[in-house]
């Protein structure tokens, strides 16, 4: 058993997102999947972007927002709903509400996020 204390958790920011890292490389040795929350401000977003080898479960837990998805598509996406990117699929998400999004993401194998983040916030 691993248990993982709040105070453990690292965070790691970039303007209007702030990414809890609840499960990964650095506080587990969890070689089978990464575990983040995920905090989007009003107005926010994280750039579409892939993952090669790896295969993402977004859900979100509170908000209203858009998925950003290939060729310009988007998506709605609000609190309760779930979504499966396979690997390669293009994401991203735009918080389009004048709250606070927020969604758990799920992502195996498993990815250390650090490289998308500007800086850690403790």
């Amino acid at each position: 058993m691993e248990f993982i204390a709040k105070n453990t958790i690292k965070s790691l920011s970039n303007p209007g997102v702030v990414s809890r890292q609840i499960l990964n490389d650095e506080n587990s040795a969890s070689t089978r999947v990464t575990i983040t929350e995920v905090h989007l401000a009003p107005g926010a977003i994280q750039p579409r972007h892939s993952h090669a080898s790896s295969e993402q479960i977004w859900h979100a837990l509170k908000g209203t927002g858009q998925l950003l998805l290939a060729d310009d598509k988007t998506m709605n996406f609000d609190a309760g709903d779930a979504v499966r990117f396979a690997d390669g699929d293009v994401h991203g998400l735009y918080n389009s509400s004048d709250s606070e999004f927020v969604y758990i993401s799920v992502t195996s194998p498993p990815i250390n996020f650090g490289y998308a983040y500007k800086k850690g916030t403790g």
